[in-house]
Formats: structure tokens, C-alpha cells, sequence
């Protein structure tokens, strides 16, 4: 039996090599087909019949999954959950939401010939239970208010922020990645049923839970409910899952390789980002743009806005300054990755605002939506719907992009629309701007685009079409230079496929440059400072610049914002600014960005104080100045021995601490002495 390794290319299906070698290649339908063939091969022939039951760790299992859900639509009773592993892990209306959004909509799906028809969508529903674990307020970290932000960079504070703000495993959303199968057969009620395999888990992991659903639903419709148990054994054996890292993950006979998303722009939810490394302080863009830098990485950004590539620029405008979008497309895989795609686009920045890759009238929120008010503002949010009831019950939406194509996808795990924009069917080409913009000129595209602005989103009523409706004049312009590299693949499915992935990288890299060029203005802020030559280290490090909206945008008027977005945005690029600063997403990336240089600044004291000759230092000061060395050295201690235990070498960090505050003890004179061992909160002489 030959090693089977997968692997997730940063844009593309999961694809494996059938030996040990570690080579990354784009992925197919077919190699994806034939690896899940040598998966059964292996339950059937082994786990199933010969293997004892394997033991689940379930709180092992919990880092990564919350449940393993089984649900049937039943023509009587409606969606039932028919298993859930482990039990009980799930309320009543979690299971009953769980359950809804768990299907495609019946008006939204397109019925085909084929006897089988599966595909593979997600959705996000918010979880009532509140977390067990105690994350640290955002107030207790910086304090921003309309004016001016903050931060109280005690060293104890900062080790107490440190070892409150332990990773969760709850977090107030709950995703669900679903594989659905319909089956169509004339011989039973209704001419079929359908049938949906669940994995519910606390994170957004896309690169990992798709790839083991092309496992672990064909597996379930083979050999049933025992694949569940057997998913969840080598699940449970897992490592630890580390934002930011390539992870190897054994299933079966099988390893995922895939790279998680850094834990800078994991929901704040999660609890993770005081792990954050010192390079993701400043906003600079990454050296290393293999690895991903925001969420949904893997999705077909490409794939999901080829009909509307001019526009990427807009909705990256949209979803920076926090704008509610209705994303509409004719299947659930077809919205998902429009949704993660969009949501991928304002890497690296952290996306604050609520998404719902798959949203249903079913929701306990679409309630609240239907019921606001006509003029009401809609709370900041991305919904992906496929239901054409939303085009009227949400109409007052402010921005709504239609995308996808109704024509059914020939891949078994369909993810997404393929359809060609245009080019020659026989060979690879550019997109040709000069022949797009005079399409978009001639008298009956702008006839026919003068009749959809006028008809508005409900002409999706009766013809499902590529466009979008909004009011919002973008700052951006779109790069024509990154449109022309893009590769059209003409008809061929392979090679569409292939070319889907190198597309994809080159637009998520001009997305990332263009964020990172963005928020460049904000990198004085969280600048982290080292002990000056001849200073203590042992004093509390000063504060990071306060941050005061009008005048940092005076001061970025002044000077602007640098040659890169000159040359993209018009000449209203400050308005742009003033926006995002009163939009969702700025006050809790600053505020985690201000958290994670705060911590790092500690770090780079406390490392300081450890190197610090203690003699030599002390040799140089008065005898005030000594005093007050004894005081900050005393309070260091303190702050490591009672919050320390986040640092591995605490111990170690205590005993040159306590060694340097003997030697300063020691060299002070005998009344100074005793005056401080008479202070009432002196506990070690």
C-alpha cells in the first residue's frame, strides 16, 4: 500500500503524491477522485473488518472539531439530524440551525440528469453559549475613544494580559463545513432524497475541513456511520493546530499537509493573538508570500469575480471601510467562495465585521434584518444567500453583487463557477483589456447596462446574471496592469483549473500589497522601543505613541500616503481614510495590533534586564537612582512570579532577578537598608 500524502496549494483543491515524496502540485477532479479511492481501499480492507474500534480523545478532538453531524431531509419531519459525534455537544436550536443550513435551498438549486449530484459549501451561525475560557477585554488593552488611543504598558500588566489570554476552544460562532449529496431515483418519493455530512469546529479552517470532507463523505456513503468514529480517532490525534504554520495531519492512510491562517486574522474570539510573531507588527508586506496571510487563503477569488474582475477594487473598498454587502449566486458553493474570497481580500488586515458564507431565511437573524425599518442602517456584514426571497425581504441593502452561473458544475465536488468569460477556446491568452473595455462600450452593453441599473436586483427574478448594485463611488482605481496578466483558460476544465491557481496568486498578491500599502501610514503606532545605552531596563517601558484621529489625518494629508496608492487611488484617497477610521474594522485591528507591540516591547525589555550586568550598571548611579533601580528590579519579580508561568524560563528569569536585587540591596547603605526592609510590603529579606 503506497503513502498517500495531501496537499493544499495556497489557491487550489487539495491534491495528493501517491509516495513519500514531498512535491506540491495543482490539483485535479481526477487525482482527488483516485486518492479518496485508496482511502476506501484502506477502510474497507482493514479499518472496517479487521481493525479493533478505534479510541477517540475528545479533548484532543475539541482543538480542532466540535461535532460530527449526520442530517437526512426527511419529506415529513424536515431536516433531522440522524448522528452527532460526540453526543450532546450541541443545544437543542444549535441542532435545529445546524440542520437548516445544512441543505441548499430548494428554490435556488438547478436539477440535473446525473443519478448523484454532490458538492461542498460552509456556513457560520453564531453559538449562544458564552466562553469558558476568560479572554482579555479589549478595554483592558487600549482605550480608544472618537479622538485618542491609549495603552498602560506596565510590565505586570502586560504579563497578566499574557497569561489570561488563553486560546479557547469556544468562541460565539460556530462553522460548519457540509458535504451534500443528492440522489435523484424516480423509484422514491419525490424522485430522490438528500443527505448532508457536517463538520462543525470553532475555527475557519478551510485548507484543512474541505479537503478531509472529500474523505469523509464519500467514505460515510460507503461504509456508513463507522466512518464517523474513525474520522474522529485520527482527528483526536492531531497536533495542536498553530496559526501561521504548515500542519501535517494524518487521516487513514492519507496526510494533509496544509498551512493554517495566522493567528492575526483569526476571529478575536478565538483568543490567539498575543501569539502573534514580532513580523506581523508593522504593517510591511510579508517577505514570504507563499504562506498565507488572512483567511480562506484556498479560496477561488478568480474563480467566483471572473465576471466582475473591474469591480474587485470596489468591493475591496466596501469590505475595508466595513460596508454591509448581499453577495447573491445561484448555489451554495457558488456564494461560500465569493464570500471567503471577499473576505481574503483585505489580508492582511483583521475582517471584523459578521460574514456568512451560506445564510438562510431559517437564521434566528434574519428575523431581526427582515424587521429593520425602512432607512435603518444594516449592521456591517457579508451575506451569501442563494434564496431569491432575499432580494426583497433585505431590498433596502446598500451594496448587493450577484455572481456564479446557474449552469450546473460537471465536477463531483463542485466548489465554485467555471464558466469561461470569452478568448479562444484552443489556447491560453491574456485578458485582453482594449477588447473588454470596447464590449463594455458597444451601444448594446450599455443599453444592457443601463436596463440592469434601472430594472435593480430584481431582475434576478427571471435571469440570474453577473453584477453589481450599489450607489459607492470607489477612491481605487482598477489596475489594468494585474488584469492583463490574468490567464484565460478557454474551455478546457484541466487546464482551467490549473490556470484558476496561478490567477489566483496574482491577484491576492495585489490585494495584499495594496492593504499593506494601506495601512503603512499606521506603522508608528505600534512601534516597539528597546532601553536606550546607559538606561535601566528594569523601569517600565514608555508608553507606544497615542494615536489622535484628526491629527493623524492632518499629518497623513500632509504628507500622504506614499507613491504606490498615489498612483491607484483619485484624488480623494484621504476620504478613504476617514472611512475606514469610523468603520468596523479599524478599532479592533488597532487595538490588537497596539496589544500585540505592547507585548513584544515587553519582550524586548525583559530581555534586556536579563543581559543587563547588574554591577556594572549600578556602578554609575547615585544612590537615588539606586533606590529606584531596587524598586523597579522588586517589581519585575514580582510581576514574573505571580504572572510568569506564560514564559518557559520564568524560573530561570526569577533567579537572576532575585541575584540582582541582592547585589543592589547590598550596595546601598546600612540606613537605606533598613528603611526598606521596614516597608510593610517587603516579603523577601
Amino acid at each position: 500500500m503506497p503513502q498517500i500524502a495531501f496537499y493544499t496549494t495556497p489557491y487550489g483543491q487539495p491534491t495528493f503524491v501517491p509516495t513519500k515524496q514531498e512535491i506540491v502540485t495543482p490539483a485535479t477532479s481526477s487525482n482527488v477522485q483516485q486518492a479518496i479511492s485508496y482511502v476506501r481501499v484502506f477502510w474497507d480492507s482493514n479499518s472496517c473488518t479487521s481493525e479493533p474500534e478505534l479510541k477517540v480523545d475528545e479533548r484532543s478532538l475539541q482543538q480542532w472539531v466540535v461535532a460530527f453531524c449526520i442530517i437526512r431531509f426527511d419529506l415529513e419531519q424536515g431536516q433531522l439530524i440522524e448522528e452527532c459525534y460526540p453526543p450532546g455537544c450541541l443545544s437543542q436550536n444549535e441542532e435545529l440551525e445546524v440542520a437548516f443550513s445544512s441543505f441548499p435551498d430548494s428554490v435556488s438549486q438547478h436539477h440535473n440528469r446525473s443519478s448523484i449530484h454532490d458538492c461542498i459549501f460552509f456556513f457560520r451561525t453564531r453559538r449562544k453559549q458564552t466562553s469558558r475560557v476568560e479572554n482579555v477585554a479589549l478595554s483592558d488593552i487600549v482605550e480608544v475613544d472618537n479622538n485618542e488611543a491609549s495603552q498602560k504598558p506596565t510590565s505586570a500588566g502586560v504579563l497578566n494580559q499574557r497569561s489570561r489570554n488563553i486560546h479557547s476552544v469556544n468562541s460565539k460562532y460556530l462553522y460548519g463545513f457540509v458535504f451534500n449529496r443528492q440522489r435523484h431515483d424516480e423509484r422514491l418519493k419525490r424522485g430522490g432524497e438528500q443527505n448532508s455530512v457536517v463538520i462543525l469546529s470553532h475555527s475557519p479552517y478551510s485548507s484543512v475541513f474541505r479537503p478531509l470532507l472529500q474523505i469523509m463523505g464519500p467514505l460515510y456513503f460507503d461504509v456508513g456511520k463507522k466512518a464517523l468514529n474513525y474520522i474522529a480517532a485520527y482527528v483526536s490525534t492531531w497536533p495542536t493546530p498553530i496559526p501561521g504554520q504548515l500542519m501535517e495531519l494524518p487521516i487513514g492512510n492519507a496526510v494533509l499537509k496544509v498551512n493554517l491562517p495566522p493567528s492575526h486574522s483569526l476571529p478575536s474570539d478565538n483568543g490567539v493573538f498575543f501569539e502573534d510573531s514580532a513580523s506581523s507588527l508593522a504593517p510591511l508586506l510579508p517577505s514570504n508570500q507563499s504562506v498565507p496571510h488572512g483567511l480562506f487563503h484556498d479560496s477561488d477569488l478568480f474563480g467566483a469575480f471572473r465576471g466582475l474582475l473591474m469591480q474587485l477594487w470596489k468591493l475591496w473598498e466596501l469590505l475595508l471601510i466595513g460596508e454591509p454587502i448581499l453577495i447573491i449566486a445561484p448555489t451554495p458553493p457558488q456564494c461560500c467562495e465569493a464570500v471567503s474570497g471577499l473576505v481574503s481580500l483585505v489580508a492582511p488586515l483583521l475582517c471584523s465585521i459578521d460574514f456568512r458564507p451560506y445564510f438562510t431565511i431559517h437564521d434566528p437573524e434574519f428575523a431581526h434584518l427582515n424587521s429593520l425599518p425602512d432607512g435603518a442602517s444594516f449592521p456591517p456584514m457579508i451575506l451569501g444567500v442563494t434564496n431569491l426571497f432575499f432580494l426583497k425581504a433585505l431590498r433596502n441593502m446598500p451594496h448587493i453583487v450577484s455572481v456564479g452561473s446557474p449552469a450546473s458544475n460537471s465536477s463531483r465536488f463542485a466548489m465554485g463557477s467555471r464558466a469561461p468569460i470569452g478568448g479562444n477556446p484552443a489556447g491560453h491568452e491574456g485578458f485582453n483589456l482594449q477588447r473588454l473595455s470596447l464590449r463594455k462600450l458597444a451601444p448594446a452593453n450599455f443599453l444592457n447596462a443601463v436596463k440592469l441599473r434601472r430594472d435593480g436586483p430584481l431582475c434576478l427574478m427571471t435571469e440570474h446574471k453577473e453584477a453589481i448594485w450599489t450607489n459607492y463611488a470607489a477612491v481605487t482605481k482598477p489596475d489594468t496592469s494585474i488584469l492583463n496578466r490574468l490567464v484565460d483558460a478557454g474551455m478546457s476544465p484541466r487546464v482551467e483549473e490549473s490556470m484558476s491557481v496561478v490567477n489566483n496568486d496574482i491577484l491576492r498578491r495585489h490585494f495584499l500589497e495594496l492593504t499593506t500599502n494601506f495601512l503603512a501610514p499606521f506603522g508608528p503606532y505600534f512601534r516597539a522601543s528597546t532601553p536606550s545605552e546607559g538606561s535601566s531596563p528594569f523601569a517600565d517601558p514608555p508608553p507606544l505613541p497615542s494615536f489622535n484621529t484628526e491629527e493623524f489625518l492632518t499629518s497623513l494629508s500632509a504628507r500622504g500616503p506614499g507613491k504606490f496608492l498615489l498612483k491607484r487611488m483619485r484624488s480623494n484617497w484621504l476620504e478613504l481614510y476617514r472611512r475606514f477610521l469610523k468603520g468596523h474594522n479599524f478599532l479592533p485591528w488597532f487595538q490588537r495590533k497596539r496589544a500585540v507591540a505592547e507585548q513584544e516591547q515587553y519582550k524586548l525589555w525583559r530581555q534586556a534586564s536579563i543581559n543587563t550586568n547588574i554591577h556594572q550598571l549600578i556602578s554609575k548611579m547615585s544612590e537615588l537612582e539606586i533606590v529606584d533601580s531596587f524598586n523597579a528590579i522588586e517589581r519585575q519579580l514580582l510581576g514574573e512570579m505571580q504572572y510568569g508561568r506564560a514564559n518557559a524560563d520564568t524560573e530561570v528569569v526569577c533567579q537572576k532577578l532575585k541575584k540582582d536585587l541582592q547585589a543592589v540591596f547590598n550596595i546601598l547603605p546600612k540606613d537605606v537598608q533598613q528603611l526598606l526592609i521596614m516597608t510593610p510590603r517587603r516579603l523577601l529579606f
